[in-house]
């Protein structure tokens, strides 16, 4: 189990937002990685359909990709489309989450 903190960072421009992203294990060593997580305004909305902050999108998406891998192997600076680029279900997995 981890636990993952998500701050909102000055945006890039007008249609990419910047965030900083915490994980760290809540049990054992706590040990924590940071990453630096861009996202596209219009990717957000297309995914979200502004359902949850952007913020939220932002943490369920490293929650998806922390059931996949460890901590220690999510890039440390990415944008949040590249996730499907590495797992194929990413995109449909996300949406189901949200909508349900």
């Amino acid at each position: 189990m981890a636990r993952i903190i998500v701050s909102t960072l000055p945006p890039v421009d007008d249609n990419t937002w910047k965030y900083y992203v915490e994980i760290t294990e809540s049990e054992g060593s706590g040990s924590k990685t940071v990453h630096e997580v861009t996202m596209d305004k219009e990717y957000y909305q297309k995914m979200s359909d502004e359902i949850i902050l952007p913020e939220e999108f932002v943490k369920r998406s490293i929650d998806f990709l922390l059931k996949r891998e460890n901590k220690d192997s999510i890039l440390k600076e990415f944008n949040i489309r590249q996730i499907s680029n590495y797992f194929t279900e990413y995109e449909d997995e996300i949406r189901k989450e949200i909508i349900k």
